[in-house]
């Protein structure tokens, strides 16, 4: 019985209230919701360190600047995922920082037709070349082009560049956003008219990231469950592990992963996860794209939230949007299966799509440093945090003010653990409960008489990932 009608009522008559806690029996929602962490620009509306949800890449370039990094990040996770939930909290570029540069250089005159093209982080800004034009001409013209895509994360003017050591006229390029990002815009330079030369000056000299830590304050209690950095380095990529593991714990209990991207190669990306070892950053690997690594984690980022189920294996998923680079560049199986075996999650060229092989987490150690695959699997922690979200859900639902601490209540609780646990078992997110029942254990807390601690079992269902046959001959 309920005591929603008061006891002290005296006055005659049949009374009949309403009690819902015993209504609802289906498991929470479990919604993905979506972080990006990227620089703004100074033509953005949107301050920073101030999270704000965002639905479409037109509306991020308003609130942090066009061809900002994030504003292009946005713009890559809608692109993979137009159904997102989808937050940035901005940083500006640190005060001390060196903005990445690079550039072009042409010379001769054209003794036909054709065109320079000039491809940018896989955006390709063309000028037509007709007999007899100049090379300053076609510079000119280049930049121009250039000017004409704001989207870019790049700006152009004239300027002196060096070629073989020595100065020469040219177009110089200038990331929009100053920090290390912008070393991470690939170029392409291809001339296709005779007579003329062409020199390209990869982007370089980008120093400086912005620190992470006021971001991860700002969305510290916003309940984001998948987290974005554009950075992928030992510092920042701790920082956002240290912040995962505070806000997943079980005081806080908003369960969330990291992802960030790798554009480098097998040994260093392999170095950065073996270095981080933790179980809920997951890093994503595209052998030498021309987009940045903020970009490759928004398009993983966004298709890790597009599964409803959390223990769903992530294998073999297209990637949209990413490019695909020459060849010789693409993973081989060994280096695949180095990189699963190092905490590196490998995406793989498939025809006309880039798809991720399997989401793995960087944890690859124990606190011992010996080899330990439990935690491997993205699916794993992300299963074990909605088997929290469910019977906290449940708990609050049957029992929303604790109630009186009783042996009856203690029994409540363990009946109410087990239909939920069964209801998991249902949606094949756990498995072989009848086996497990009896760990689920309801006691009184020794050192607190006003505290009850429960044991919940969580055999989660694991991916079917590899599957062998061996085929005989007769």
């Amino acid at each position: 019985m309920t005591d929603i009608i008061p006891t002290s009522t005296r006055v005659p008559g049949t009374y009949v209230g309403y009690d819902f806690s015993r209504a609802g029996r289906a498991l929470a929602s479990g919604e993905e919701y979506v972080v990006i962490l990227a620089q703004r620009l100074a033509t953005g509306q949107i301050a920073a360190l101030t999270p704000t949800d965002v639905f479409s890449a037109e509306e991020a370039a308003d609130y942090f600047g066009r061809g900002s990094q994030a504003h292009r990040m946005v713009a890559k996770a809608i692109d993979a995922n137009a159904n997102l939930k989808l937050a940035v909290c901005a940083l500006d570029d640190d005060g001390a920082a060196v903005a990445a540069t690079g550039g072009v250089a042409l010379a001769g005159t054209a003794s036909s037709s054709g065109q320079v093209r000039l491809q940018v982080a896989g955006v390709t800004v063309a000028v037509a070349v007709s007999t007899g034009d100049e090379a300053a001409d076609l510079m000119t013209a280049l930049v121009q082009a250039v000017v004409s895509k704001p989207d870019l994360p790049l700006t152009a003017a004239a300027g002196s560049v060096t070629v073989q050591g020595a100065p020469a006229d040219g177009v110089v390029l200038t990331a929009r956003n100053k920090g290390a990002c912008g070393n991470e815009a690939g170029l392409t330079l291809t001339v296709t008219a005779t007579g003329l030369t062409g020199t390209l000056i990869a982007m370089s000299g980008g120093q400086g990231d912005p620190e992470l830590a006021p971001a991860l304050s700002a969305i510290f209690s916003a309940g984001h469950t998948v987290v974005v950095t554009p950075y992928s380095t030992d510092d920042a990529l701790s920082a956002l592990a240290t912040h995962l593991d505070k806000v997943s714990g079980p005081t806080e209990q908003r369960g969330a992963v990291g992802i960030a991207g790798w554009r480098g190669t097998l040994a260093t990306g392999t170095t950065l996860t073996g270095k981080l070892n933790a179980s809920r950053i997951s890093t994503g690997w595209h052998n030498a794209s021309v987009l940045s690594n903020g970009e490759l984690a928004a398009v993983y980022g966004a298709v890790l939230a597009s599964e409803d189920d959390p223990s769903e294996p992530i294998d073999n998923i297209v990637l949209p949007g990413l490019d695909i680079p020459p060849q010789a560049t693409w993973p081989m199986r060994t280096e695949e299966e180095n990189a699963l075996h190092n905490g590196l999650t490998p995406y793989r060229v498939a025809g006309d799509s880039v798809q991720l092989v399997r989401a793995i987490s960087t944890y690859i150690k124990n606190s011992e440093g010996i080899e330990d695959a439990t935690l491997l699997d993205l699916t794993t922690i992300r299963t074990l945090d909605y088997v929290r979200i469910a019977w906290r859900t449940r708990m609050s639902q049957r029992f929303p003010n604790g109630g009186k601490l009783t042996d009856r209540r203690l029994l409540q609780i363990k009946s109410e653990t087990l239909d939920v646990l069964y209801a998991l078992e249902g949606l094949e997110m756990v498995e072989n409960i009848d086996a497990y029942k009896d760990q689920v254990i309801v006691v009184r807390n020794a050192r607190d008489d006003t505290r009850a601690d429960a044991s919940i079992p969580a055999p989660v269902v694991r991916g079917l990932h590899i599957l062998t046959g061996t085929i005989y001959l007769y």
